[in-house]
Parts: structure tokens; C-alpha cells; sequence
């Protein structure tokens, strides 16, 4: 049985230049409360290794991002969906990531956790003129790819972008 779900706020600030945009938060994401929040979900560990952190609470990887100019959102809206699977979500709506860039004038770059977020945008969104890169998703469902390589592939975009 599908069910409607809407998605987080932006986590973003002033000092915000880097949009990270994933889909849709899984079903554990949505039940903490909080982006990402599925314990074998590699973003966090991906982070904390970037930037030298060690968050461990929703706080405390919120600051982690927003202090290294990194900003938290999702291609989705609202969607119907059974299940955490991007294959299974029904998009209904797309956010307004331009009215976001228009807000934070300052965000030069947006990278796609997965492939699922950047088709989502790019059906919604091709009339913004802004760097954009689709990065493999952190998803425990992506496990095609090793920590180690994602890691590599993440701390190299972010590094380049990050001015």
C-alpha cells in the first residue's frame, strides 16, 4: 500500500555553497526525523571522515555540514511510496530548489546522492544554471560500489567545489 509522505526542510545558512540533494528520506530517516539516519547509510561516515568529525547526533551532524558550507536537501517533495526504495517512489512534486538557490545566492554547486535525486531535478529544474554532478548514492541499497571508493569519489568533488 503506497502513502503519501512529504520531506524534510532544507538543512542550509548563509554560509551555505554546496547542495547536496537526495531523493526522498528513507522510511528510518523519516522516523528519526532526520536526513540520512539509516545507521548503514555511508553519508555520515562519509562526512565526518571529510571534514575530520566525529557527529554522531542529528545536532551534531547538522552543525558538521553546515560549518563546512555543505547544504541538505531532497529532489521530492511529496511522493507516494511502500517502501524506502527510489525504484517505488511515485513523485508527486518536486522541491523549489530554485526558490532555495534564490535565497542562498551563494550555493554555486549541486551533487545528487544517486541517480534517482538527479532525475527527479532534472525533470523539474532545467531551467537553473548551476554546476551539477550526480555522486553514487550512500544507500545501503548501492552496494555495488565500496565505502572507500564512494569516500574517494565524494571528498575529490567536494574538495574541487568547495572555494
Amino acid at each position: 500500500m503506497f502513502r503519501k509522505e512529504s520531506s524534510f526542510a532544507p538543512i542550509v545558512d548563509n554560509n551555505s555553497c554546496i547542495l547536496i540533494l537526495g531523493s526522498f528520506p528513507s522510511v528510518l530517516s523519516v522516523k528519526h526525523d532526520f536526513y540520512y539516519a539509516n545507521k548503514r547509510n555511508q553519508f555520515w561516515p562519509i562526512m565526518n571522515e571529510i571534514f575530520f568529525g566525529d557527529a554522531k547526533t542529528n545536532l551534531q551532524r547538522k552543525n558538521l555540514v553546515l560549518h563546512n558550507k555543505i547544504a541538505l536537501w531532497d529532489s521530492v517533495r511529496v511522493c507516494e511510496r511502500k517502501n524506502s526504495s527510489d525504484s517505488e517512489l511515485k513523485v508527486m512534486e518536486g522541491n523549489d530548489i530554485k526558490g532555495l538557490l534564490e535565497k542562498y545566492s551563494q550555493i554555486h554547486t549541486i551533487f545528487f546522492n544517486g541517480k534517482k535525486s538527479q532525475q527527479v531535478y532534472n525533470k523539474y529544474h532545467k531551467d537553473i544554471d548551476i554546476y551539477t554532478k550526480a555522486l553514487p548514492s550512500t544507500s545501503p541499497a548501492h552496494a555495488a560500489m565500496k565505502y572507500e571508493e564512494k569516500l574517494q569519489i565524494y571528498q575529490k568533488n567536494i574538495e574541487e567545489r568547495l572555494l
